[in-house]
Formats: C-alpha cells, sequence, structure tokens
C-alpha cells in the first residue's frame, strides 16, 4: 500500500528539492511507499484534504485544527527551535516606522497563508485597521510580495518571519520590517492521519535519531531544519485553542 503526503503551501520554495529527498528517506526509514504530493495553493490543498486524500501532512498552525480535531490526525514532531512568527514589512524608504503610523485605506500585499495574515492582521489593531478600512491583494508567494512592496504596488507586506530572512539580500536591502509577532508557541507540525498511526512510533523514532547519522543530517539541512522535537497531543491542543482565540 502506497500513502499520500504533502507539505503546507507555505514552505520556502528553496526547500522544494528537500521536501522529496526527505520523501525518498523516510520511505526507506519505514519501510513503506509514501507518495509526496505538493500544492500550490491552500484551497486546492484543503480541497484534498476534505475528501481524506492523505495519510501524512506538514501542516501550518491553522489547518491543524481542523487535521486533528475533525479528521483523526495525531502530532508526531516539529522542526526543533522553529516557531512561525509573522512580520509586517515596508519599503525601506517608507515615512512609517510603528504601525500608528499607518492610515485607513492601506494597501495589503499578502499570500493566502492564514496563520500570517491572521497575526499580521492583529498586529494592525493598535492602528484601528482591519479588513473594513484597508485593501487586500492576494499574491501567489512571498517574493510577489516582496516585489509589489518594491513597486509601489502596495504600502505593507505580510511575511512568515522565517521567509523573509531568506529572502535575498537585494530584495531585503529595499525593504524594512516594521514589526514582528512574539508568539513562541506556534509552529508548523508534522501529522499522521489514521490509515498511517500504526507507523507512529516508528516514524517517530526514525525522525528523532536523523542528526544521529550523516545522510539524515543532509536531508534535514536540505530542508533548513537542524533538528525535530516530539509533540505531545496536549502541546497540539494547547496550539490549536490559541489560534482559536487569536482568531476571535
Amino acid at each position: 500500500m502506497t500513502y499520500n503526503f504533502t507539505v503546507s503551501p507555505d514552505f520556502n520554495p528553496n526547500h522544494l528539492s528537500g521536501w522529496f529527498i526527505f520523501n525518498t528517506w523516510l520511505q526507506k526509514a519505514i519501510g513503506e511507499g509514501i507518495h509526496l504530493e505538493l500544492f500550490d495553493d491552500f484551497d486546492s490543498q484543503r480541497r484534498a484534504i476534505a475528501d481524506n486524500q492523505f495519510d501524512l501532512i506538514y501542516a501550518n498552525p491553522y489547518d491543524a485544527s481542523l487535521l486533528v480535531r475533525e479528521k483523526g490526525f495525531l502530532p508526531l514532531v516539529s522542526p526543533q527551535n522553529k516557531s512561525d512568527e509573522a512580520i509586517i514589512a515596508v519599503r525601506a524608504d517608507c515615512p512609517a516606522h510603528v504601525v500608528e503610523d499607518l492610515k485607513p485605506g492601506l494597501r495589503i500585499s499578502s499570500t493566502d497563508d492564514p496563520d500570517v495574515n491572521m497575526m499580521c492582521m492583529i498586529m494592525l489593531e493598535p492602528c484601528d485597521l482591519s479588513a473594513e478600512n484597508t485593501v487586500l491583494h492576494r499574491s501567489d508567494t512571498y517574493v510577489i510580495v516582496a516585489k509589489n512592496l518594491i513597486q509601489g504596488d502596495a504600502d505593507v507586506g505580510f511575511f512568515l518571519e522565517e521567509t523573509y530572512s531568506e529572502l535575498s539580500n537585494m530584495i531585503r536591502s529595499q525593504l524594512r520590517p516594521l514589526v514582528q509577532s512574539q508568539i513562541q508557541v506556534i509552529n508548523h507540525v508534522l501529522l499522521v492521519g489514521p490509515r498511517l498511526i500504526h507507523m507512529r512510533e516508528t516514524m517517530g523514532n526514525a525522525l528523532m535519531t536523523m542528526t544521529q547519522e550523516e545522510k539524515g543530517q543532509g536531508v534535514l539541512e536540505s530542508l533548513g531544519f537542524s533538528g525535530w522535537e516530539t509533540v505531545s497531543e496536549e502541546d497540539t491542543e494547547f496550539m490549536i485553542d490559541l489560534m482559536d482565540t487569536l482568531e476571535d
């Protein structure tokens, strides 16, 4: 039997090949066939998830709620020392230096990354900005978000902090972070679905020992990870509750 694996579309494009390398490594590590399917957008992936097409998902915090509470997925691991934080950035020459300098009618460029958009909109609340008095433009990638800022087609851009930090030096030199979230307990998590739960312990052991072998270290490096850390069901439920609170 071949199982199906997918990754939240907000991963850094520089790590695209890394996920295929990881999938090949994982198949050998657990002795099972796993097919990796990647999506360009969240809507397409969520339709596939709704159709129960996947058994293993590297999920963003926003989607973890559906997967755990409605689809019966259980947590395996999260990347070590990697929390999901969001950045609101402006063009380097923008006169605004704090969010309170921003005004109604603000033009926002963002991807369809749900947790990043939610955190950034919360950070705009001190200046009384909301979906009702701002203009939101969706872009396919964070690179396009940056391009929109640089070209003056947007006033602010919403970024996943990790992805912002991995933009080229040339791009970042033309931008300036205005504010960054400091939540620290929200992160992506690798979740295993009902059809693959019988391999949960085997996968967990394999993942947690990757740093002990040269090949495993190379695979982690291709993903931009230093290692994995175990995630309990209680930890995941706490994160989901926090996301629900922030969304409200």
